[in-house]
């Protein structure tokens, strides 16, 4: 058996972390297992369903925490962890690199870097650390994986530049359980009491890159026309109270719903009418995809890469145009539409998760025998 070791901040639910989560569930578990190093010391939210498919969790100080610290902890853990050959790093940035560079040290023979993102926030000197270390990361790192070509130019590019062969790794999903399902649609429905209702939502962590503020204007201009519209906001973060806020200030408290952190993602995509997705930047947008699969019509930013659009029901419309005009585009589909789901279009794209697995599998050991 094939231990991998994937890297992370933490295994809550987000968007890199269900993607891992999906391939570790379809993987061939008798020939390649994973195990997690995470850069925190509070439970997550897969931790559990890790540990029942036989991986293990190691913690390690996050470099918030204090960069010697971290520094020493990976250290340790390679230098008494030899029995990895493959580790697996996930990235939003090339901010952080210090695991591979660690792990170089120690031989560890595969080092692979795999990019979620087209944009980083923070202070300049993070963008400043960014560019730096695509300098070095082609030393550092023996493969380079990304979402899509945008991140994977965002990353390690320009390739001119850089010169850095990137593979693009699908964000699969399980096509099966993001299908649609009428009597899931009736009964989320009945349990937030949302049947005669208009009802466009959104999934995504409460952060600035996924634009809630936004979501706000839009459904707000969605209401002047059609009063019985409902927002339906799937996720947590930072910035949730602020966006709580603005919704007392706009009286909308009777036209929201916030669900929280959830697991059956498929259920309350079935339960909306429209999804709505105007995020600043993305990596790809793995909820896009699942989105889809349920047949729903979907409206997303033109920051978000054009390989999400797989299937006909989903549009990008520019942050450039007004709510407005979102607005509109919206509201084509208040009186409803015909509704199937696209998991052939999923299959055919190339976004199955037990496709985008097998492939991954046999990546991993085709690797291996090379080093």
């Amino acid at each position: 058996m094939v231990r991998v070791l994937h890297i992370v901040t933490s295994m809550n639910r987000g968007g890199l972390e269900t993607l891992i989560m999906n391939i570790y569930r379809k993987i061939n578990r008798s020939k390649i297992q994973f195990d997690f190093l995470v850069h925190t010391n509070n439970e997550g939210a897969y931790d559990e369903e890790i540990r029942n498919l036989g991986g293990k969790l190691y913690r390690v100080t996050p470099r918030s925490k204090g960069i010697l610290k971290n520094k020493r902890n990976l250290i340790d853990f390679f230098k008494s962890h030899t029995e990895y050959r493959i580790i697996h790093q996930h990235v939003s940035s090339l901010t952080y690199i210090e695991p591979i560079r660690i792990a170089k040290k120690f031989n560890v023979p595969v080092r692979i870097i795999h990019g979620h993102n087209t944009k980083q926030g923070g202070h300049k000197i993070h963008k400043y650390i960014h560019y730096t270390n695509k300098l070095s990361i082609k030393k550092a790192a023996t493969h380079f994986f990304a979402c899509s070509e945008d991140a994977a130019n965002w990353m390690f590019g320009p390739h001119e530049l850089f010169n850095i062969n990137y593979t693009i790794i699908n964000n699969g999903i399980d096509s099966e359980r993001f299908s649609f399902n009428l009597g899931l649609r009736n009964e989320v429905r009945n349990e937030y009491n949302i049947n005669d209702r208009f009802v466009i939502g959104h999934l995504g962590r409460f952060a600035y890159q996924k634009n809630h503020r936004f979501i706000l204007e839009v459904f707000n201009e969605v209401k002047k026309v059609e009063n019985s519209a409902v927002l339906l906001l799937v996720g947590d973060g930072k910035l949730k109270s602020e966006i709580i806020n603005k919704i007392k200030e706009e009286n909308l408290e009777d036209s929201v719903i916030f669900t929280g952190v959830v697991s059956n993602t498929e259920a309350l995509l079935n339960a909306m009418d429209v999804f709505l997705f105007p995020s600043i930047y993305e990596g790809l947008g793995i909820a896009l995809i699942e989105a889809q699969s349920t047949g729903i019509k979907c409206f997303a930013s033109t920051a978000v890469p054009k390989e999400v659009m797989i299937t006909n029901n989903i549009k990008r419309i520019s942050l450039q145009e007004p709510a407005s005009r979102w607005a509109r585009e919206i509201l084509a589909y208040k009186n409803g539409y015909f509704r199937e789901g696209q998991m052939q279009q999923i299959k055919t794209n190339k976004y199955d998760i037990s496709e985008v697995s097998y492939w991954l599998e046999e990546l991993y050991e085709n690797v291996l025998l090379h080093r």
